[in-house]
Formats: C-alpha cells, sequence, structure tokens
C-alpha cells in the first residue's frame, strides 16, 4: 500500500457494488489511472490486454486493471474480491472491487464487512435494479456508515441531467429506512472519466463535487470509535516459548490497554492485572484497537483460544442464544435444528437456528415468512449454540458481533451473521444437577447405554431388524427403548410434515429424546430414514464418544421398490406423495457406519445377529 502523503486524513476503505455491467471495474481502472498509481510494466499489460480481451474498442479497458482472473477477463466480469491500493495528496485508499453477478453475493458481503463506504453503481440507462437493492440493503446491514450512489455511463443518455435527477430519487425513496449516515448521488462516466477525478463540462448543470473529491472529504469520525469503546481482546494464542513465560497474543478489537489496568476474562469472570503488553518491538505503554499484541496477566488463570479480554466494568455479553441476521450463502437452504459451526473472533462452537422468524423481499424489504433461507437470502432468526460465547450486538462492534456458519461435512463458509441481541431468557435457565448420574444407573442396569441408529431407505428392513434385536436383548434382561420412526409420527413429531426442514426438526427431536435416554442409562435402538448425513451427525454429536451406533441398513432401492410394505413407493411414484426418500427427495448413505448390513443378501434374523455381536465387542452388552 502507498505510504500516508503529508497532510493524509485517515484511511477511507470503501468497495464498488451494484448490478452486472453497472462498471465497477472500470471505475476503480479510472481512479488508479487517473491518480497516475499505474506503473510502466503495468500500462504496458494493460495495452496488450485490452487488444486481446478489451470489450471498449481501440480505447484502454480499464477494467481490466482488477479483473485478474483468466474467467473474468474472458467474460468481462469481476467474480473474486479485487483489493486495490492508491493515495492523493489528501487521503489513502483501500478499495474492493466486488463482483455485480447475485451468485456471487457473498463476495460482496466480504467485501462490506470492512468498508466505511460503499459506491453503488447505477447504470444511467437501467436505473435501481433488483441487485442494486440487494447490495444497497447488505451494505447497510454489515454497518457501512456512508453511500455514494454513482450513476454511471451518463454519457449513453446524452448526460441528461433529467435522467440523473429521476434515479436518484428513486433510490432515495427507496433507501429513506436505512441508516446510513451520508448519502451522496453523483452523476459520472467512468469509461471517460467525466466526474471522476476532474469536473466535466458535460456534466455543467451538476454543482456537487467529484467522485474522488467527495471520498476525499469523507468525514471518518466513527472510524474511530472503536478506540472509544470498552476494551475487547479475543485471545488467538497462548504463547509459552519458555517455562518462564506465558503470554495471550491476539488483536485488540476496540478500548485500549495499559500496563497495571484491571482485566476479565468474559466467560468465567476471573480478574487479574495486565503485567505487560508484549511486542515484537518491544513492551508497549499503550495497546489500542487494531494492535496484535501479547498481554502477561499478574495472575495465573485458566485461558485458551477463543477466550476475550474484557473491561471489568463494561463487559460484553455472555450467552448461549441469541437474535441475529444472517445472509445465506450456500448452496444448501439454511434449515432450522441443523447442525453448523459458529466461528466468532476466534472462538468456534456447535450452533443451530432454532427459529427462523422472517426473511427479506429484496424488492420491497418486506418481512416474509420463511421455512429455510436459500442462497443469498437474507434473514433473522434466533441461534441456539453449544455452550456460551462473548459478544457485542454488531452495531456496537463489528469485531464482537460478526460470525459466520460453516458447513459441518463440506466445511464450507454457509451463511454470515451479525448479532442484534443476546435472549434474556437464556441466561434464566440453568440446568438443575441431579444425584444419581447416568454411570450410576448404568451400572444398576449392568449395561452400557448407547444408541443404535439404524438407518436406510424405506423398506430397508430397519424396523424388522431393530425389533428383533431388542426383542434378544430384553430376553437377556437388558433395559431397553425402541424409537420408531411412524410411530414417532403419532406424537412428539405429529405437528411435523415430510419437507427438508420438517425433517430436520424430526430428527432434532429424536436425537433430544434419544440422549435423555441414554441419561437413563437404555440401551436405545432408533429406526429412521435420517436420510441427511449432517442431522444424524448432529445426533451422533449430543452424544458422548462411543454412545452413537449408526448401522446402516443397505437395502438397494429396487429392492425397497419391490417389498414397499406399505404402498408407500407407489403412491410416491404415482405423484400421490411428494417428498419421499428415493424418489424425489434425496438419501445421504452414511460414510464411515459403525456397522453396514446389506439388507438385500441375507435375511433379518442374521443381520440382528451382527448387531448383537458388535454390542459384544464393543462392551454395551456382555457375552452370554
Amino acid at each position: 500500500m502507498p505510504k500516508p502523503l503529508p497532510g493524509n486524513s485517515a484511511l477511507l476503505r470503501f468497495l464498488t457494488c451494484g448490478s452486472v455491467d453497472d462498471g465497477k471495474s472500470t471505475l476503480i481502472g479510472r481512479l488508479l489511472y487517473d491518480t497516475k498509481r499505474i506503473l510502466a510494466d503495468q500500462m504496458v499489460a494493460l495495452e496488450k490486454d485490452s487488444r486481446r480481451f478489451g470489450t471498449t474498442g481501440p480505447d484502454l479497458d480499464l477494467a481490466l486493471l482488477v479483473d485478474g482472473l483468466e474467467a473474468e477477463r474472458e467474460q468481462g466480469i469481476t467474480i473474486d474480491v479485487a483489493y486495490r491500493y492508491f493515495a492523493t495528496d489528501r487521503r489513502s485508499f483501500i478499495v474492493a472491487d466486488t463482483p455485480g453477478h447475485e451468485q456471487y453475493t457473498r463476495n460482496m458481503a466480504t467485501g462490506a464487512s470492512t468498508a466505511d463506504l460503499a459506491i453503488l453503481l447505477v447504470d444511467a440507462r437501467h436505473g435501481i435494479m433488483t441487485q442494486t437493492r440487494r447490495h444497497a440493503f447488505i451494505a447497510n446491514l454489515l454497518g457501512v456508515r456512508h453511500l455514494v450512489l454513482a450513476v454511471n455511463k451518463i454519457d449513453l443518455v446524452g448526460y441528461d441531467q433529467a435522467r440523473f435527477d429521476q434515479v436518484a430519487a428513486s433510490f432515495e425513496e427507496m433507501a429513506s429506512g436505512f441508516g446510513f449516515a451520508s448519502v451522496r448521488a453523483i452523476p459520472i462516466s467512468a469509461r471517460y472519466g467525466d466526474n471522476v477525478t476532474e469536473a466535466s463540462e458535460q456534466l455543467a448543470w451538476y454543482g456537487g463535487p467529484t467522485l474522488l473529491a467527495h471520498l476525499e472529504q469523507v468525514d471518518l469520525v466513527d472510524a474511530s470509535a472503536a478506540s472509544g469503546q470498552p476494551f475487547r481482546m479475543p485471545v488467538q494464542w497462548v504463547n509459552r516459548p519458555d517455562l518462564d513465560f506465558r503470554g495471550y497474543s491476539g488483536t485488540v478489537a476496540s478500548g485500549c490497554i495499559r500496563p497495571g489496568d484491571p482485566i476479565v476474562v468474559a466467560g468465567s469472570g476471573r480478574e487479574s492485572r495486565v503485567a505487560r503488553i508484549v511486542t515484537m518491538d518491544g513492551d508497549l505503554a499503550r495497546a489500542g484497537a487494531g494492535d496484535a499484541v501479547t498481554l502477561t496477566l499478574a495472575d495465573e488463570l485458566d485461558i485458551s483460544r477463543g477466550d476475550v479480554f474484557a473491561q471489568p466494568d463494561a463487559r460484553p455479553e455472555v450467552s448461549d442464544q441469541f437474535a441475529a441476521r444472517i445472509v445465506w450463502m450456500d448452496d444448501a437452504p439454511l434449515l432450522p435444528g441443523r447442525s453448523y459451526l459458529l466461528k466468532l473472533g476466534t472462538r468456534t462452537v456447535t450452533a443451530s437456528v432454532s427459529t427462523l422468524k422472517h426473511k427479506v423481499d429484496i424488492n420491497t424489504y418486506d418481512r416474509l415468512a420463511a421455512k429455510e433461507l436459500r442462497l443469498n437470502e437474507i434473514g433473522t432468526c434466533n441461534l441456539s449454540l453449544a455452550s456460551p460465547i462473548a459478544f457485542d450486538p454488531y452495531e456496537q462492534s463489528r469485531t464482537m458481533g460478526a460470525f459466520i456458519l460453516i458447513d459441518r461435512l463440506t466445511n464450507r463458509t454457509a451463511g454470515a451473521g451479525m448479532i442484534k441481541f443476546g435472549l434474556r431468557r437464556a441466561t434464566n435457565i440453568h440446568r438443575q444437577a441431579t444425584s444419581v448420574s447416568k454411570q450410576a444407573r448404568a451400572a444398576q442396569n449392568r449395561q452400557k447405554p448407547c444408541v443404535l441408529w439404524f438407518t436406510g431407505l424405506s423398506g430397508s428392513g430397519k424396523s424388522s431388524i431393530s425389533d428383533l434385536v431388542e426383542r434378544a436383548l430384553h430376553a437377556q434382561g437388558h433395559r431397553t427403548y425402541l424409537l420408531d420412526g411412524d410411530n414417532i409420527r403419532h406424537g412428539l413429531s405429529r405437528d411435523l410434515g415430510f419437507s427438508q426442514p420438517s425433517r430436520v426438526e424430526n430428527i432434532r427431536r429424536v436425537g433430544e429424546v434419544t440422549k435423555l435416554f441414554v441419561d437413563a442409562g437404555l440401551i436405545v435402538l432408533a429406526s429412521f430414514i435420517s436420510p441427511f448425513r449432517a442431522e444424524r451427525r448432529m445426533v451422533r454429536d449430543m452424544l458422548e464418544p462411543g454412545e452413537f451406533i449408526e448401522v446402516f441398513v443397505d437395502t438397494p432401492l429396487e429392492i425397497c421398490k419391490a417389498r414397499d410394505p406399505k404402498g408407500l413407493y407407489r403412491k410416491a411414484l404415482a405423484g400421490e406423495i411428494t417428498n419421499f426418500t428415493g424418489v424425489d427427495s434425496p438419501y445421504e448413505a452414511p460414510e464411515q457406519p459403525e456397522l453396514l448390513l446389506e439388507g438385500g443378501a441375507f435375511e433379518p434374523a442374521s443381520l440382528a445377529e451382527r448387531v448383537l455381536d458388535l454390542l459384544r465387542v464393543r462392551g454395551v452388552i456382555g457375552s452370554e
């Protein structure tokens, strides 16, 4: 990044966004070109690339300065987020060029997450588009403070003031409910440079600043707010190079700290004082927001990665439930009840959406009822976490209030979230300790409690095999309980259908029941199609290691159809039943089950005996 020049004001981070082909990359290229931030070898490469990939005839295609991927140049679009750095005599800039295609909305959200200002480009010919609305909404959602509506390609409408006024008025009406600190509409032609860095004679009717002049003048008084907020520092690493040193490394998220200041570990509530602020360049007398430091404490405390240091008289909230807004970024929909990994700062915990309150209609900004969030949709929901974490609302702290949701099977980032507030009920409910433990109940039953989870297609033989296994265990004096999918649907899950969200919720409920039965010391047999790996993994994670035994009854689909004991395949194939697993709804076979049973090759009795053999080998039951 260029070194700040004398007289520079605060560094401005901004992004360009808007619909496809509205000129985002061209605008950044124009800014770099007009501010003379293109090196000689870059100019030679640009001239060569313009002849090969350019879309502007004999002129330089300035968009190629930031469209660095081969696919971007071939298609003439932006795919990834491209960051560029430049400076003028008045300010230094970091600009993020974000994609306009709807499928890359996640990349736009990435660029907006650290931006102070958004330049929202609109093609003067087309006006406000759906993606314009979406990007404006996301920019506001992610806390971007300032917005510029750049009405681009004004040359293609003859530099018409009436058209500019019309587009600006439409946007002003659309954005009236947003919370931007400032909104400025500026007419420009990125291709020809009109009103980008220099005023244009063609736009003599426009009396405002050029785009660059406005960027140089934007007041970032709010950008320094993190320094005045309460102290927060997530612990990234316990620094222990030798026996004589123990420090806690991380980046100060907000506030400031000095040696001798009191400090608290937000999760545990344990307090101490800062002994030293250590860096590679020596100890500091003060550390503020953005500083990467190592703190040593006056006392020995149990601290690990993910803990948060805070100011004792202004602590963050600590809870395992909160309300949040989520931008969904995965092809697979967000489903309430499904287990995800939630990463906030340096802390990662298991989490699920307990309630999806609504999603947003991006055209009207109305709140709509929803059972799931699909790719690029935005909604508000309540989340439940496996363990409490420390956080601040996003509007107070981007660092302490922003999180991502990760798909547990693919490790893809599935969603980005902004915390609104903690749920008060989470702090008023506490677990009641009981005198009789799971181990005591198991000892009395003379067995090792566990869950035998039978999964497979309808008609695979799950229910028959699990029934034979329970009969054998009961005859041997073991305490068991069999949970069957159809029986559960008559009571606990009678309110649920067979859509994907309902299937997820059904298995979540069953998982909670199996956990209670295992705690009671029982051997639980659960026979459910349970078609999704994520939900079977969720139930496994509810239990202690070794307590979940997955039994995959692998019967070919054709055999299941031929058996069709309840006539369901016939109805599904006739279109009388929808969302039927194996017909119009997928089944995700287990990848590493504890036991695989070939349901089409052997009789149920012999397969049940194999299950009993596995229980003996694992010490669940004796060898009688």
